[in-house]
């Protein structure tokens, strides 16, 4: 018998002992490690993996750093949540290898560097139990230096010295592989890409009158939708320059869906551009859809990502795309440009034009969903499930 430290989707601390029984030959237990479940969409992605792996019958944690965040709410009761209260990556190696030595998962996912490190750490340290997989969801040579003040050497120096010793690496996209190679000094047979679980399976119809009505108001208009933490990657400054030069004729209106440390920043260029009854910042929402079902057009203005969990989104409810072709990710979900507009990052005369285009054209919404399917939840968990546990398949 074991002692189970966690937490209730309330964040309450709790207590309860738990028998370990062995598992069947087709079930296994395995560990999510996160720094916490805000409203990223790293993190929805792992509380989509953890929900269809639980319905395979899989036992699953999912470890926190801090056991906070908006998307609690949407675990499955069957996922249990351990907080390892750790304000710090350097804080986790202690009550990591402890968790490590006592459950002894049968597979553990450290995913975001640089928590990923800190657990190869931790995971040696509990004399490596079970597997360790490591998954990284940015173009680490760019948001290492730009969000975190830190040099590509020293990065680069870390990730040399702990993920060789990881069971398996993955990159959510191509771009993000070749940049963790080429900053780590890894082999491209070292890294497998696995694209983000994102297309979860929501109903593509478009929403009633009353509910666009309600949403987006009762005027007419073209409405664009844009959905992103307000930080400089997403670079929707960029974004506000282009709506501004929308021609008057389309009565466009623009809805934002995220929160970040930018906000004031883009509330004053909102009032610089006259755009007060023209643009919403709208805050984070846990359940999009009806936005993106009401909407005439999505726009990324990011200046890089690691996937573009937000593109897949919009693609399974229809919606038209127009996006920066940014590293990475982008290119790689609407091929080339095949399922979407793709225009040069920082380029707010390009955004302006291609959104006239894209609003002002013809669509085929099948087309957009049927490709999103590539995307569907069950997929990409299968193709995780494949790459942690082979000689189950």
């Amino acid at each position: 018998m074991a002692m189970h430290s966690g937490v209730t989707r309330t964040g309450i601390h709790w207590t309860q002992n738990l028998r370990w029984q062995p598992l069947s030959n087709e079930r296994r237990r395995i560990a999510i490690v996160l720094p916490n479940l805000g409203g990223g969409g790293a993190e929805r992605l792992h509380v989509y993996l953890a929900n269809d792996w639980v319905e395979r019958g899989h036992d699953v944690e999912i470890l926190l750093m801090q056991s906070w965040g908006e998307l609690l709410p949407l675990l499955s009761p069957r996922v249990r949540v351990v907080d390892l209260k750790s304000s710090r990556v350097r804080n986790i190696f202690r009550p990591l290898s402890m968790y490590l030595k006592r459950v002894q998962p049968d597979a553990t996912l450290a995913a975001m560097w640089s928590l990923t490190s800190a657990s190869v750490i931790a995971w040696m340290l509990s004399g490596r139990r079970g597997r360790l997989f490591l998954s990284d969801h940015s173009m680490l040579s760019i948001s290492c230096v730009t969000e975190h003040g830190l040099s590509t050497r020293f990065v680069g120096g870390v990730i040399r010295m702990t993920y060789p010793f990881a069971t398996g690496i993955i990159a959510v996209s191509e771009g993000v592989k070749e940049d963790l190679c080429r900053l780590g000094g890894l082999r491209p047979d070292d890294v497998e890409v696995i694209y983000n679980p994102t297309a979860t399976g929501v109903s593509p119809e478009r929403e009633s009158p009353e509910i666009q009505q309600q949403l987006w108001g009762v005027d007419p208009c073209t409405r664009i939708l844009a959905v992103g933490r307000l930080k400089a990657q997403k670079d929707f400054a960029t974004l506000l320059r282009a709506f501004a030069a929308l021609p008057a004729v389309l009565n466009a209106k623009l809805v934002i869906l995220g929160e970040g440390p930018q906000r004031s920043l883009l509330e004053s260029l909102i009032r610089e551009f006259s755009l007060e009854h023209k643009v919403q910042l709208r805050g984070f929402v846990v359940d999009p859809y009806p936005w993106y079902r009401s909407a005439d057009l999505f726009v990324l203005s990011s200046k890089w990502e690691g996937f573009g969990n937000v593109l897949v989104e919009a693609l399974e409810c229809g919606l038209p795309i127009v996006s920066t072709d940014c590293p990475s990710g982008p290119s790689e979900i609407l091929e080339n440009g095949r399922y979407g507009t793709l225009v040069p990052v920082g380029n707010p005369h390009a955004i302006t034009a291609a959104m006239v285009n894209a609003v002002t054209a013809t669509q085929d919404r099948d087309r957009l969903m049927e490709r999103a399917k590539a995307f569907s939840v069950r997929a990409i968990s299968e193709r995780y499930l494949e790459f942690c546990f082979p000689e189950m398949h």
